[in-house]
């Protein structure tokens, strides 16, 4: 039996650079399954996946900005303080959802910070 085929499955996809790569395949081979999948960035859903859940990676891409920043400047790299995300973003696209057949709650909606139509 497949994974598709299994009753209450669904995919998680992990944040790797070979994911990223072949999300177009990814997301087909979801859909043609009916497979829930969850993505780590908001490309995915932008690009015809289900959902997103992770960083926003505008935020973290400034704060490596003021690291770099820091560095030139003089700052040694074992000086300055690790910092974890803080901001995680939900995209939902419903599109997606309609294509496996899937009802989004309203709840649910609710708390996406972006629904894709």
């Amino acid at each position: 039996m497949q994974l598709g085929q299994l009753p209450d499955t669904a995919l998680f996809v992990l944040p790797d650079v070979f994911v990223q790569v072949h999300r177009t395949l990814i997301i087909q081979l979801a859909e043609q399954y009916r497979l829930p999948a969850i993505y780590p960035y908001r490309f995915f859903p932008t690009s015809g996946g289900l959902l997103s859940y992770g960083i926003d990676t505008v935020i973290v891409f400034r704060q490596a900005a003021g690291y770099a920043d820091k560095i030139l400047k003089g700052a040694a790299p074992n000086d300055l303080p690790v910092q974890a995300p803080l901001t995680f973003k939900l995209i939902v696209n419903l599109k997606a959802a309609r294509a496996i057949g899937l009802k989004i709650p309203e709840s649910f909606l609710l708390r996406a910070d972006e629904v894709i139509e």
